[in-house]
């Protein structure tokens, strides 16, 4: 399995949101830089939702819709 990202996020709530809509068609993701995002201090570093490489081109489908 390779994990590249499909998404990028600025906020919780949306990439949480997107990853449930990922996993209710069951492609498994992952969210990494959670806890890194510190807006409270003006540093701003994209939360990224990671798939396998065999589920980008569907899980992106999902994603516009």
């Amino acid at each position: 399995m390779a994990l590249v990202e499909l998404a990028r996020f600025y906020n919780s709530f949306e990439a949480g949101l997107a990853r449930s809509r990922l996993a209710s068609e069951g492609i498994e993701s992952f969210i990494f830089d959670m806890e890194m995002s510190w807006d409270g201090m003006g540093i701003l570093i994209p939360i990224r939702l990671m798939v396998d490489d065999e589920d980008r081109d569907e899980a992106a489908g999902l994603l516009i819709d």
